[in-house]
């Protein structure tokens, strides 16, 4: 169930993310991407946006290559690559449904984590107003 709910999450950002990038891409793959940067810091709102994104993924970039490694998992500079060519938002959901299927190899009785029920409340109501916002974005 949990490799869904990241297929998912994966699915949705990669609608919600090039959904907004295709306007650049008329302009061919360097002038989108200078263009695209450029505008990701028009104002104190989108640089520190991009900036804690930017962050957030190395973070979360460094610990997927190390859980890779951990867990055997190939291909993780695939991952990385999609997170910088694609979306972070669908790259690393996917290398999740990866280590997902490997843990559950190496030790199939073992579970994913369980969640209270306010975690699942919490995780509803954070869904929501995200697929709100992302459908508000998209229609802009």
């Amino acid at each position: 169930m949990l490799c869904y709910v990241y297929g998912l999450i994966a699915l949705v950002a990669f609608i919600g993310t090039w959904g907004n990038i295709l306007v650049y891409l008329d302009i061919g793959f360097i002038g989108a991407t200078v263009l695209f940067w450029k505008e990701t810091l028009v104002n104190p709102a989108s640089r520190f946006i991009t900036v804690d994104i930017v962050f957030l993924g190395l973070a979360v970039i460094v610990w997927a290559v190390l859980e890779a490694r951990r867990l055997g998992i190939r291909g993780i500079w695939i991952y990385v690559a999609g997170g910088l060519f694609i979306a972070i938002s669908v790259a690393i959901p996917l290398f999740l449904i990866h280590r997902e299927r490997a843990l559950s190899s190496a030790e199939p009785e073992s579970a994913a984590g369980t969640l209270t029920f306010s975690d699942v409340i919490g995780l509803i109501v954070l869904s929501v107003v995200l697929l709100g916002y992302t459908a508000v974005t998209l229609m802009q």
